[in-house]
């Protein structure tokens, strides 16, 4: 599926780019990394991957949200 590969490549690109060292980043990089990152959002959202993480963050948030500090 086409789809997935994208997200194959846009997830090695982010890899990629985190990498770095911070203090050798400008503000236009780090703008295009997080644009890199919400595309990636966006490709992996409506796959079954996509369900199955956003599922198991929701369940994380209703595990945290039920515990009493």
């Amino acid at each position: 599926m086409l789809t997935i590969d994208l997200a194959v490549l846009l997830l090695v690109i982010v890899v990629l780019r985190l990498r770095r060292r911070t203090q050798a980043r400008s503000r236009a990089d780090e703008r295009f990394t997080v644009l890199i990152v919400l595309a990636l959002g966006v490709v992996l959202a409506p796959t079954a991957i996509g369900r199955g993480i956003s599922d198991l963050l929701g369940q994380l948030v209703d595990s945290v949200g039920g515990m009493r500090l």
